[in-house]
């Protein structure tokens, strides 16, 4: 143990697309939106996470909303460096401190991430005071998360969706085996949500108002044994111009999204027809297991299951098994030194 050890603080950062978690002391100690605030004339930044979320879709041409990661990856390098900052900044028992404390980080990525982008994570890291860090694939954090032995030969399949990515991946040894990483995600139903009320409705709406449709009556099938009740939409009229309301049901928004689910549905048949057969055999047996936020939406499991006849579970509190699984590869570095990459 070196002199300064107590000045080394450790940290688990979920770095997504939508939001950013970090975990320290076993506990999430930030959940914050991925997304800060700029003003142009001055190129300072005005806020980050909740408050910059707050004026996303309602700037003036002198302020402009920037969410640094797309895809599960750093699209601005510049912002995404600040975001980190702040975020660590806000940790209870880092501010006011005489000394800013030298930080051991483990950060997970999509298992589809190249070498470049791998360095830009590893880059806004170390400028916002990293001493050493880790990096882990996201499947592999959420099977920790969720409470699965990555470690011990058996074979395990994990969905992952998240903001920008989706992960599928079989998991055996403390290896991924097989794995699809696809860019349909959070973002995408939103975007799909934005597209089927300006097609359909012809109603403009604003990406926190589809989001807030995703929540609140967000479904992947159209038959729903207690679905939610309809809700009132708030838009522009394409038309007349005017502002106009109209009242939507889950059952449309399962029609939104459909195709972007078969996508998703796609992915994981092909990547049951690359698993090798011993762990196939495995996955009969354990079934699928899912997380991420993605996994929330409604009768989302039932599509996936009914496409691949297998039990799917989802995981108790999915939009936070891979912050909690990072978390746990930090605390015990040595057990999960070889799914850790320098």
């Amino acid at each position: 143990m070196g002199l300064f050890d107590f000045l080394t603080y450790d940290i688990a950062i979920d770095l997504g697309t939508a939001n950013t978690l970090i975990i320290h002391n076993d506990k999430v100690v930030v959940d914050a939106p991925s997304i800060v605030a700029l003003d142009r004339t001055t190129g300072a930044f005005l806020a980050v996470g909740e408050t910059a979320m707050q004026m996303h879709g309602k700037t003036h041409d002198n302020i402009r909303t920037i969410r640094p990661l797309k895809d599960g990856v750093i699209a601005d390098f510049v912002a995404s460096e600040h975001m980190i900052r702040e975020l660590i900044k806000s940790i209870p028992g880092l501010t006011g401190r005489l000394f800013a404390p030298s930080l051991r980080m483990v950060i997970c990525i999509p298992s589809g991430i190249t070498e470049v982008e791998k360095r830009a994570v590893k880059d806004s890291a170390e400028h916002a005071n990293a001493k050493e860090v880790y990096l882990i694939h996201e499947p592999m954090a959420a099977a920790i998360g969720i409470g699965v032995d990555v470690l011990e030969p058996k074979g395990n399949m994990i969905i992952d969706i998240g903001g920008g990515t989706t992960e599928i991946a079989v998991l055996a040894l403390g290896g991924i085996v097989c794995d699809e990483s696809i860019k349909v995600a959070g973002d995408v139903f939103t975007n799909d949500i934005v597209y089927y009320m300006r097609t359909q409705h012809n109603l403009s709406i604003g990406e926190r108002m589809a989001e807030q449709i995703k929540i609140q009556i967000g479904s992947a099938i159209e038959s729903l044994p207690d679905g939610p009740e309809d809700m009132a939409v708030q838009g522009r009229d394409l038309l007349s111009g005017k502002p106009k309301s109209i009242t939507i049901s889950y059952r449309e928004v399962a029609r939104a999204l459909d195709k972007s689910i078969l996508r998703i549905e796609d992915s994981v048949m092909k990547a049951l027809a690359n698993t090798p057969p011993e762990l196939s055999a495995d996955i009969y047996n354990s079934g699928i297991y899912m997380a991420g936020g993605g996994s929330l939406l409604r009768g989302l499991d039932q599509r996936i299951s009914m496409k691949t006849d297998l039990p799917v579970y989802v995981a108790e509190d999915p939009l936070r098994a891979v912050v909690r699984g990072t978390g746990i590869a930090l605390k015990n570095i040595e057990k999960y030194k070889t799914l850790l990459m320098r």
